[in-house]
């Protein structure tokens, strides 16, 4: 048996977890908050000393924790930019998470470019707030002292595992993260160095792209660095999804992934083609609206929390008495409706009650993220189970609804850091094929999730006809919109 650990700095906090590396049992676990100073206002700052994930890392590291470990792997927040001068000194602090200070760089771009398209078919993306080559735009306009300074890009976790091999010449990255940059395409396998160029008004060293079971690098110490990943990556292995398999996730906005054997380019822009971290591609569908349509809801009819607006929603019946919401309450990515507004349809007197409504943005919610995954359907994306990610996903108003909705099994895993887990188990492939064991094509096979598993049962049909009422308001009120 080795002993191996996953890393994950998500923007808040350090979880480490220490992993068997034949069946990927935790044997123990660590955990330290990221030092962050809010900015004012609250929320999460944009720009952070990337020292803090270091010091983090410590603390979580503490007591022992990494004793006997013969391979540690990471990850790290995605749309993270850390830009370092010739001599390998940080430029400015980090540029971290959406950053709405890029909304115009992004416009901006696609212009320059020649408009989503040419994106998509570039690098299988379009410019997106707080993408790291909108924060390059960003940089370049706004602080052009720093920017003429930057020699060297890395992301979040190329940084973390450059810092623990002691800053080494080489720097590495994988395809995972790469693919997130707008300036790696996942379908050539390659950078884009002229986009660089276009967002940050000269060329920089960017990292190389190693494969998914490939190491970084050996410590001093003897402790094999594997290649690193981004978070999503990483919890997406951390489950063990494959082929057949999509990820719906549950936050303020909405993601829904799943994998898939090529490359998919979109030229609307509502796909992001990534990579993941075992060689295959992930294509990603967002939508703007999530639980926040939820929290909007609750605040309305004065309930306190998700749980109580559950409690409220299961009172009432599939299709909430007709009514129907479009919860687009921040514009909506999928569809494209940056400037729209929610919609309430089919109020009638008998209608008008708090569980019809409550049921209601439940049902939006799920029909929306529905409608993404119709997005990679429409693409030949094979969608034959559904993991539902995030607190809400246990509520019992989604549970009732989404397998229905979604028209397939549906599998909710119990917590975990899936993250930290994914990262452990790529240190265990680095591992395992250094010393011969392992084929640097398979990953090892470790124990899935536990999990509940849903299925749409009798209910598919009401389900179904929920759907296309959903739909047909969506088509009445942005025709031609998806």
């Amino acid at each position: 048996m080795g002993i191996v650990a996953g890393l994950d700095s998500s923007p808040d906090f350090t979880r480490i977890v220490v992993c068997d590396s034949d069946t990927g049992a935790v044997l123990r676990q660590g955990y330290a908050p990221h030092p962050l100073e809010s900015p004012e206002g609250g929320g999460r700052p944009a720009d952070v000393d990337p020292q803090a994930w270091l010091l983090s890392l410590g603390e979580a590291a503490g007591g022992g924790l990494l004793e006997g470990v013969q391979a540690i792997g990471v990850s790290a927040q995605a749309n993270s930019v850390v830009p370092l001068d010739a001599q390998g000194n940080t430029v400015r602090p980090a540029m971290v998470g959406g950053d709405k200070r890029s909304q115009v760089a992004a416009a901006d771009l696609i212009d320059a470019l020649g408009g989503r398209e040419a994106w998509a078919q570039a690098v299988g993306s379009v410019p997106q707030t707080g993408q790291p080559v909108t924060k390059l735009r960003w940089l370049a306009r706004s602080e052009p002292e720093a920017a003429a300074r930057t020699a060297v890009l890395l992301q979040a976790h190329d940084w973390l595992v450059w810092q623990l091999l002691g800053r080494p010449v080489r720097r590495t990255t994988d395809r995972g993260g790469a693919s997130g940059t707008g300036y790696w395409s996942a379908a050539t396998g390659g950078y884009r160095p002229d986009l660089v160029e276009l967002a940050l008004g000269h060329q920089a060293i960017l990292p190389e792209v190693i494969g998914p079971a490939d190491a970084a690098g050996t410590t001093p110490e003897g402790l094999l660095i594997s290649a690193g990943t981004g978070e999503t990556q990483a919890a997406a292995f951390g489950l063990g999804i494959g082929l057949g398999d999509a990820v719906v996730s549950l936050g303020a906005s909405g993601s829904v992934m799943a994998v898939h054997p090529e490359a998919l380019v979109d030229q609307y822009g509502m796909i992001t083609s990534l990579a993941d971290a075992t060689g295959m591609h992930l294509p990603v569908v967002t939508t703007l609206n999530a639980v926040r349509a939820l929290r909007g809801t609750a605040e309305l009819l004065g309930v306190p929390d998700l749980e109580s607006l559950s409690e409220l929603a299961m009172k009432s019946t599939p299709g909430s008495h007709g009514l129907v919401l479009l919860p687009y309450l921040e514009g909506e990515r999928t569809p494209n409706l940056p400037h729209t507004a929610g919609t309430l349809a089919g109020l009638r007197r008998e209608s008008m009650r708090p569980e019809h409504l409550a049921r209601a943005a439940f049902e939006g919610m799920l029909c929306g993220l529905a409608d993404a995954l119709d997005v990679l359907r429409g693409r030949g994306v094979d969608v034959r189970r559904v993991f539902l990610l995030g607190a809400a996903a246990e509520l019992p108003a989604v549970q009732a609804a989404a397998p229905a909705l979604f028209g397939t099994q549906v599998v909710v895993p119990q917590p975990a850091d899936y993250a930290a887990i994914g990262s452990a188990r790529q240190a265990a492939w680095a591992l395992g094929v250094s010393q011969g064991t392992l084929d640097p094509r398979t990953p090892p096979v470790w124990q899935g999730p536990v999990a509940q598993v849903l299925e749409p049962g009798a209910e598919l049909a009401v389900g179904q006809a929920v759907r296309q009422q959903y739909v047909s308001v969506r088509e009445q009120t942005h025709p031609g919109a998806l």
